[in-house]
């Protein structure tokens, strides 16, 4: 039968191969949504109930509601990744898109955040939130760029103090031939140099069987990661001396910044920026909850005279400040109280 030229059979072939193109456009329209969605894959080393890893999710979740959903982070805890060190490498090579560390660990990398590891350096909380937030921690935050990852915002750590295993620590002599676990940092293994202890560098990952194993008696670090950790379970005495308030900063790669648009650029600032608001606010809930926590499990918690380990390290200042930026850098902040 022909229909205007054309038999039923050609129609049909027609129609099958029209079909056929309709659903392979469909399929390439939706593979174009597909690529146009970044996921960006960010690493931390703190548990799942941190106030930090917290805010990582909220910091996702307005990601994804400033771009409209074509930007998303999938995060790595738990060190899932590897150590602090090793994120700030990934980050070098672009082998990873964002990280947290603590500032502690950036300074063997970008030595001015070495200021930020002074012992005693802020008066009060205020006083470190004011300078963090402000231009100090505006020209810290963009400091590191030069080594290829960039600050995006710091987040609240508060401040590290010492826990240990047998031997309260109520004053600096109790840290004589101790050996206390310490971050990879230069400024901190010198600050427990000179308070007589042995410092003792140890991954975060690896800590909770080094104490249990006595291979250090004792570390330092604020009450939500004694508590989170399950230090406590090994760690008896906790003394608040308060000694150093080293925040965490969230980096991105400068070869993932580099590859966004400058639009692209804006909603991840503004999502770290609404995230390191968020976890200040959980902050304070948390270290209260952490502290009635150990004490409810056993712990032994000392508040001591701080002015006796100030004293105490206030000749590492002349030593830690070795460079005309971080004397700057030193003013500047004391100037801000």
């Amino acid at each position: 039968m022909l229909i205007a030229g054309y038999n039923m059979k050609s129609i049909k072939i027609y129609t099958i191969k029209a079909t056929y193109m309709v659903f392979v456009l469909v399929g390439l329209l939706s593979c174009n949504r597909q690529k146009e969605i970044k996921t960006l894959k960010l690493a931390h080393g703190l548990d799942t109930q941190h106030s930090v890893h917290f805010a990582m999710e909220y910091m996702g979740e307005r990601l994804k509601e400033y771009s409209g959903g074509s930007l998303s982070i999938e995060i790595y805890p738990n060190a899932q990744l590897g150590s602090e060190r090793e994120y700030l490498e990934l980050l070098q090579i672009g082998a990873l898109d964002i990280a947290k560390t603590s500032a502690a660990v950036v300074e063997n990398f970008a030595p001015s955040i070495k200021i930020l590891g002074i012992p005693y350096l802020f008066e009060d909380d205020e006083h470190e939130r004011e300078v963090l937030s402000g231009p100090i921690g505006k020209k810290l935050l963009a400091s590191t760029s030069k080594y290829y990852f960039r600050g995006l915002c710091f987040y609240d750590a508060g401040n590290r103090s010492f826990y240990s295993i047998d031997k309260p620590i109520r004053e600096p002599a109790d840290l004589e031939g101790m050996k206390i676990r310490v971050m990879n940092s230069n400024t901190a293994i010198q600050f427990i140099r000179t308070l007589g202890g042995s410092a003792t560098p140890i991954s975060w990952g690896e800590l909770y069987t080094a104490l249990q194993q006595g291979v250090v008696d004792g570390a330092e670090n604020n009450p939500p990661s004694f508590y989170l950790s399950k230090h406590y379970e090994v760690c008896k005495y906790y003394t608040l001396d308060e000694h150093t308030a080293v925040p965490d900063i969230l980096f991105i790669s400068e070869h993932t910044w580099k590859k966004l648009t400058e639009e692209q650029r804006s909603w991840v600032q503004k999502a770290a920026a609404a995230s390191a608001e968020y976890q200040r606010g959980l902050w304070e809930k948390s270290e209260r909850e952490a502290l009635e926590a150990v004490i409810e499990a056993g712990v032994e918690v000392f508040r001591p005279d701080k002015s006796l380990f100030a004293d105490k390290v206030s000749n590492m200042y002349e030593d830690l400040l070795d460079s005309e930026e971080l004397i700057g850098l030193f003013k500047e902040i004391q100037d801000a109280k």
